[in-house]
């Protein structure tokens, strides 16, 4: 990775934390084809950083090297930036560069949260005014995890996703393991195996601390051994669960000491690191900071 631009030079940086998905289950199948969800999702103090120049034309241009999985028509954080300049006929553009972080496809909302942030960011810097929920519905047509991203709070999910009740959660550390297996989301949602029509869960069962499961665990278990793996290995400190629909897994620990136990404790050859849950998104404080936080 290049070093990061330098801020002498116009440009500013911008926190894109990730996400877990504390549960996923699959409620039913919409007439458009989608698949009605539950989850809560859980930000984390940890992500990309993306850094962002207004320009005076309107290019919209990515800096440094391209990322597997995000190049082209696939670039979200473009998109994004592409996708609010049409809707409000911006005369401006963006220069745009992400630190990278986040493993692509590992279900940890890398390239959600990298929009979402340009999405938010840009609103304030070319002074489109949009505001959180007009953000989200816009964020909605790149994903459905855009939306919990644009408004910055920890939230239980329905719909695609897109219907949010914010979630006060306990402090909370993680230990997380990217096994290197990306998956095409749109392909394992079509898995024969995969459980369509769980039974809704609610929000008390998910406080009183019912295992409610993510539906892809055993699909991607059985289908790649990378993900049974580290779930064999990360069973000998804790349980182990699925984030989203990628292959990326994690344990939750309540205090920090516990989990950087836990890391000591696992076989060597795991891509694994011990994060903070975050109460709200650290993109929201940093906006307060920069003074610009006020929709």
């Amino acid at each position: 990775m290049p070093p990061a631009p330098d801020p002498a030079a116009g440009w500013s940086a911008w926190p894109a934390p990730a996400k877990l998905n504390l549960f996923l289950r699959i409620t039913g199948r919409r007439p458009d084809g989608y698949h009605d969800l539950q989850t809560v999702f859980r930000l984390l103090d940890w992500g990309d950083t993306v850094h962002l120049r207004p320009r005076r034309d309107r290019l919209i241009v990515r800096h440094g090297p391209p990322v597997a999985g995000m190049e082209g028509a696939d670039d979200l954080t473009v998109r994004a930036a592409k996708m609010l300049q049409s809707e409000q006929n911006v005369a401006q553009g963006a220069d745009i560069f992400v630190e990278k972080r986040i493993p692509v496809g590992g279900g940890f909302g890398g390239g959600s949260s990298d929009a979402a942030t340009a999405l938010v960011v840009l609103d304030r810097l070319w002074g489109t005014g949009l505001g959180a929920d007009r953000l989200a519905a816009l964020g909605l047509r790149l994903g459905a995890d855009v939306p919990v991203f644009v408004h910055g709070a920890n939230a239980w999910a329905e719909g695609v996703g897109e219907r949010l009740n914010a979630l006060a959660l306990a402090p909370a550390w993680y230990l997380l393991v990217d096994t290197g297996v990306a998956v095409p989301t749109a392909a394992l949602f079509q898995a024969p195996e995969l459980t369509r029509h769980a039974v809704a869960a609610t929000m008390a069962d998910f406080v009183s601390g019912a295992p409610l499961g993510n539906a892809f665990e055993p699909v991607l278990r059985c289908r790649e051994p990378a993900v049974e793996a580290a779930f064999a290995a990360l069973a000998r400190v804790g349980t182990p669960r699925l984030t989203g629909t990628g292959g990326g897994c994690f344990v939750e620990f309540a205090t920090r000491g516990s989990a950087e136990a836990a890391l000591a404790a696992l076989p060597p050859g795991l891509a694994a690191r011990v994060v903070a849950g975050a109460a709200r998104s650290p993109l929201l404080d940093a906006l307060e900071k920069a003074g610009i936080g006020d929709w």
